[in-house]
């Protein structure tokens, strides 16, 4: 009995362990084809309110696609310029910083506080931060090289569901329950439709006081809070850092200050008051599995994973369900039964 039990233990964590290891060797071929998924789970309510106004399928995908395409082109063609001019200028925020921390080391030196130069720069070398941040833009550039595969693969994936519903009236009896599907597919959409807002939301107002600071960039960097709004828990922190770097090289410590408070004070505001009272507990997971979640996607898929972290680990949570073996499971990665219920 006992070493049935090892057995249905280490089945399972062993098939695990193949598919986590198969993942992150496709990587480079898995994230584009998921994020095309998600993109497409996001059209589904467009897609739906056109048939339903009397259009037809095809001229309901091939206006979906143009809007796709539209956004794909103008959000590429501004990142690209964007990130082309930061990096050009990238060589004189690092002179800047360095200046700046060399004046930092005189001006403690004044005061009896005696730094050695030569192992600060070594442990703490400013340019090193100026550079992730570099990476940081270039990572969205190559996110979007890959558009018209993304695009192309949603395209195919919305033909595809507009001809399911036939496809599973042909098989009458047989046709397999789409109870799961429809309750993850609902929940992601609803999941992403709210939380788009609220993050176009969160840029809008970062790219406004960033402006209204001086910051260069501000658009961009609009831009990359709106992107990372999505990322939970630590994606505000993440595309708060670049910024409010830039600031301080730009245009001292005072504004930098200022900078770093205008996104504490929409974060609070939208991550604390805003997103719980319309997004409330419909997530379905725990605060702790959600952090976790972040951690793990991301280490699997890299930054799309740590974006895709929710609705992946929705899917994990609904197939779970499916099975009543593993049904407990589901609940304990759930969210508070209590909480839920009040």
């Amino acid at each position: 009995m006992d070493s049935r039990s090892g057995m249905n233990i280490l089945v399972p964590a062993a098939a695990f362990v193949v598919i986590v290891a198969g993942m992150q060797a496709a990587t480079s071929m898995l994230v584009p084809f998921l994020l095309a998924a998600f993109i497409a789970i996001i059209c589904l309510p467009p897609l739906k309110w056109l048939t339903s106004k009397g259009f037809s399928p095809a001229l309901s995908v091939l206006s979906i696609t143009l809007v796709l395409v539209l956004l794909g082109s103008l959000l590429g063609a501004f990142v690209g310029a964007s990130v082309a001019e930061f990096t050009n200028n990238l060589p004189i925020y690092q002179a800047r910083l360095n200046q700046q921390t060399s004046d930092l080391i005189t001006w403690l030196a004044g005061f009896g506080i005696s730094l050695d130069t030569q192992l600060l720069r070594d442990n703490l070398d400013p340019s090193i931060a100026m550079g992730m941040a570099g990476k940081l833009l270039s990572g969205l550039g190559n996110v979007l090289a890959n558009t018209f595969l993304i695009v192309l693969t949603v395209i195919f994936l919305l033909i595809e569901i507009t001809a399911l519903p036939h496809k599973w009236s042909a098989m009458g009896e047989h046709a397999p329950s789409t109870g799961g599907f429809e309750r993850f597919v609902g929940t992601v959409s609803s999941y992403f439709a709210i939380k788009t807002w609220i993050s176009l939301a969160t840029g809008t107002l970062i790219a406004i006081w960033l402006t209204f600071v001086g910051v260069d960039h501000a658009l961009l960097w609009g831009l990359v809070a709106f992107l990372f709004n999505f990322v939970p828990n630590i994606g505000s922190i993440i595309a708060a850092v670049p910024a409010v770097l830039l600031a301080l090289v730009q245009l001292g410590l005072g504004d930098a200050l200022l900078a770093g408070l205008g996104f504490v004070a929409v974060n609070i505001v939208m991550g604390n008051a805003v997103e719980p009272r319309y997004m409330g507990k419909g997530v379905g997971l725990s605060t702790l599995v959600v952090f976790l979640s972040l951690v793990f996607w991301g280490w699997v898929l890299g930054p799309v994973g740590m974006l895709l972290s929710v609705p992946l680990t929705m899917i994990v949570k609904l197939a779970l369900e499916a099975r009543e073996d593993t049904q407990w499971l589901a609940i304990l990665i759930g969210p508070d039964i209590e909480a839920r219920d009040s």
